[in-house]
């Protein structure tokens, strides 16, 4: 049985390295149905047998550089809008407020020392 263990092995950490936001469960389902049976903990104590651990996922995306870009278009159509336009302009702020649960927090594996990599932020 023990070739069938560490092909297992190497599958999850496979599996990780493609979706760290995948969970034991997950991972657990993958593998029954290759037909190897095994429970969460152990699948978590290959993992941590690894140095993989679970950590809470970035709250933000990263920005890239399409992102930093300005809008130059945009700004002088703005900037020419008379000052009676931005009187009637409805301004807000934007809150989440969540009563109960705990606002989706996620986790990611990612090995321990380690900062979070620019695959992996957190999309609510």
């Amino acid at each position: 049985m023990q070739p069938s263990y560490r092909s297992g092995m190497r599958r999850v950490l496979r599996k990780m390295q493609i979706n760290p936001r995948t969970t034991a469960k997950d991972l657990v389902n993958m593998l029954e149905e290759t037909g190897t049976k095994v429970s969460i903990s152990t699948v978590k104590r290959v993992l941590y047998r690894h140095n993989l651990k679970g950590c809470s996922a970035r709250k933000k995306p990263l920005l890239q550089n399409r992102h930093k870009k300005p809008d130059y278009g945009l700004q002088l159509h703005m900037g020419t809008k008379p000052c009676t336009f931005w009187r009637n302009v409805l301004w807000s702020d934007e809150t989440k407020i969540e009563l109960f649960g705990h606002n989706n927090h996620r986790y990611v594996w990612r090995k321990r020392g380690r900062l979070a990599s620019r695959r992996t932020p957190s999309r609510p």
